[in-house]
């Protein structure tokens, strides 16, 4: 700014001042020789004040490709948006933390989501449907709540193809389950709700997931459509054979250990 025109301004607008009136009403008093200039703030929101921000992932239609051709899955989803895993609750991550990318799209009323991992020693013992696979080896993990809705999903995948289904109805079901007032058991679901594929690349280390989950079996509507928006997390457990613990990672910014943490889930946003 020019400093006449500063000049100028600073003799036009004397004084300025805040006035609180209410936890409701701030008033923003502007004073010049003719008139004064209030501005009234709308109430403040603390819960949308205290929310951290959330992590807004694009998810476009996709071309048409073959799910059974992993060169025409990666081809589909070679523009889509990248979510990477970490640790967000580490000062630094854990020495054998190793990367992996997700990305998501949709058609046809189904959302396609697929992800490449990196992983030293690949394997998941589990043999069925439903198992405890978080605690037998390899896990990719798969959080949707389709807004607005308040019950949502949990979806595993393990490097074998197996799968376990939860479906709970609030973000409180977790605590009760912790609590010992309600098992796991109780939110399964005891028919498969969605399509994967996987493959397995030893000598690349690494595996792949992709993943068809159909509007029907998890949106009240039944449907998708463009400006719909999902709130998701992804996260995967990375066992090695001989090491007590896994390595865990999840594309949200969770502050402590806890997947279920819905107030640091992204926001996916269906596009055109």
């Amino acid at each position: 700014m020019r400093a006449n025109a500063a000049s100028k301004l600073k003799s036009r607008w004397r004084a300025w001042s805040v006035v609180w009136v209410s936890e409701e009403v701030t008033i923003l008093t502007l004073q010049n020789e003719a008139a004064d200039c209030r501005c009234v703030a709308a109430p403040i929101d603390s819960g949308f004040m205290n929310e951290p921000q959330r992590h807004i992932l694009a998810c476009q239609t996709l071309p048409a490709f073959d799910s059974a051709n992993w060169e025409s899955v990666a081809q589909a989803f070679s523009g889509a948006q990248i979510c990477q895993l970490g640790q967000h609750w580490l000062d630094t991550p854990h020495p054998d933390f190793q990367p992996a990318t997700v990305r998501a799209g949709w058609s046809h009323q189904m959302l396609w989501v697929y992800a490449e991992l990196t992983d030293v020693d690949i394997y998941n013992e589990a043999t069925r449907l439903n198992e405890m696979t978080y605690e037998m080896g390899d896990v990719f993990e798969l959080f949707l709540r389709p807004l607005p809705q308040e019950h949502y999903f949990e979806f595993h995948v393990t490097p074998e193809n197996q799968k376990l289904q939860l479906h709970l109805p609030a973000a409180g079901a977790i605590e009760a389950i912790r609590d010992g007032q309600r098992t796991l058991q109780d939110f399964m679901m005891p028919e498969i709700v969605f399509e994967s594929w996987t493959e397995v690349l030893p000598a690349a280390r690494q595996w792949r997931v992709l993943s068809k989950i159909e509007a029907a079996a998890v949106v009240d509507a039944k449907s998708i459509k463009a400006g719909d928006e999902w709130l998701f997390s992804f996260s995967r457990y990375d066992y090695t054979r001989g090491v007590s613990a896994p390595v865990v990672s999840s594309t949200s910014p969770h502050t402590v250990l806890n997947f279920h943490r819905q107030q640091e889930w992204g926001r996916l946003v269906f596009g055109e």
